[in-house]
């Protein structure tokens, strides 16, 4: 048993192929300025990712975070976090601070040149943080760190530049002051906030998990001063990163059982979704919702506010706006505060959303109900039919096909079709046995009367 943990702990080994660790705290320290060239290259690549975001392009935006330097002074601070090295730490958190100011003038400049100043879906996905945000952070500075300390480097240093993705966000918030947004400006400042912290949490762990040494001050109360500011510094990083990544994965639940609800209580039931609004850090949280051709009675509504319960999603007010002008303003208000237009494209889709919604029924919740007045019907399936009339108009009618163990009879036949027009509001029903059709009587005829 000792030798198969033995053989283990050599398996996940970090401190093999691990590189001389002077070289190591050189190549750190010689990555942290941001003077002469590295600042050149910082300035062309701000410029590179913001025209990739504003054009809409992925391969560019790579392309900028892989010529990025902006990597170097947040892994020294963690270096100078983990070593107790407090000039190491201020010169990187100096150079990082430097680096985030140049980062937002020319990419602020760059968006207020353009003439171009459409939100793309890459600048939107930069501006609100989730949970996998700060997993991908921390896992990415796990890596970074873990590469650097290697005497063969490999290929993880241009996967982390990727996958961390500190240059979009910084670009996206240069784009919020360009545009005077302040909601993309700090959802985008925030993203990148968590991105630096997370990456230097991960690399003085790497650091401590390796055993560098700690820098060895002048005197034993310099080394003691120096160590209790530190330790300081650390808690104050790492505790509100918790509570943080809390707040997020908590939203992030949030979020999912709030998607879950709707799709369950309307988009399953044909029930089409025109606008909707979240608000989670108040008390009670809130759920907007605007439909497009749903109205719902108050009863209505509260009973769906008691189901919220049943999905996990607690002290939350579902708020459903049917006022169409408290709508359009809702939704109006939405798209200027994202600056975005509706398209020709969208209002196709709204268009074709709310011709499906008429256009579906909820069979089997028809089917419970016809179950109760008809015993003899075992299935059913509802749907619209479009058929040419003498003119060159097409007629749409409700057509329903029954499967029962015995026809119904005229009269069952025209009490269903009464109760039919009376419980989907149509003037005209059709029906049919699913073997012998039948013949309604023109109730329908005489209801259009």
């Amino acid at each position: 048993m000792e030798k198969l943990v033995s053989r283990f702990v050599n398996f996940i080994n970090l401190n093999q192929g691990e590189e001389e660790r002077s070289k190591v705290l050189e190549n750190v320290q010689s990555n942290i300025s941001f003077s002469g060239s590295n600042l050149w290259i910082l300035a062309c690549a701000i410029v590179v990712a913001s025209v990739g975001l504003n054009v809409n392009s992925t391969a560019v935006i790579i392309g900028a975070m892989l010529i990025s330097p902006l990597m170097g002074p947040i892994v020294g601070a963690g270096f100078g976090l983990g070593i107790y090295d407090f000039d190491l730490l201020q010169t990187s958190l100096k150079n990082l601070l430097v680096a985030t100011i140049v980062g937002l003038l020319v990419s602020t400049f760059y968006f207020y040149i353009s003439p171009f100043k459409e939100t793309q879906p890459e600048l939107l996905s930069r501006t609100a943080p989730n949970f996998y945000d700060i997993i991908i952070a921390f896992s990415g500075g796990l890596v970074g760190a873990i590469a650097i300390t290697r005497a063969e480097k490999g290929n993880p240093i241009p996967g982390v530049a990727i996958a961390t993705a500190l240059m979009p966000p910084l670009c996206t918030a240069g784009y919020g002051l360009a545009v005077g947004n302040l909601m993309f400006f700090f959802g985008a400042i925030y993203l990148y906030a968590i991105n630096c912290v997370f990456i230097c949490i991960s690399t003085f762990f790497i650091v401590k998990y390796l055993k560098y040494p700690t820098k060895k001050q002048l005197t034993d109360r310099n080394q003691t001063k120096v160590k209790y500011i530190i330790t300081t510094l650390i808690t104050i990083l790492i505790l509100p990163s918790i509570y943080f990544a809390y707040q997020l994965f908590e939203q992030k639940k949030y979020q999912h059982a709030i998607d879950v609800f709707m799709e369950n209580e309307f988009s399953n039931k044909g029930i089409a979704i025109l606008y909707k609004r979240t608000a989670f850090n108040t008390s009670p949280k809130k759920l907007e919702l605007g439909f497009l051709t749903k109205k719902f009675s108050v009863s209505e509504i509260k009973d769906l506010n008691a189901k919220l319960k049943s999905y996990d999603i607690n002290n939350t007010k579902l708020i459903v706006v049917q006022d169409t002008t408290d709508l359009k303003s809702d939704i109006l208000n939405e798209i200027n505060s994202n600056n975005m237009v509706l398209s020709q494209k969208d209002v196709t889709i709204l268009n074709l959303q709310k011709q499906l919604a008429a256009d579906r029924y909820n069979n089997k919740e028809l089917l419970s109900e016809i179950k109760i007045l008809f015993p003899t019907v075992e299935n059913i399936a509802v749907a619209n039919h479009s058929f040419n009339e003498q003119t060159d108009s097409l007629k749409t009618v409700p057509v329903l096909v029954y499967n029962s163990k015995k026809p119904l009879d005229t009269q069952s036949a025209t009490q269903l079709t009464s109760w039919l027009q009376k419980r989907l509001s149509k003037p005209e029903i059709a029906l049919f046995n699913q073997k012998i059709e039948l013949k309604v009587p023109p109730v329908a005829a005489a209801a259009k009367k």
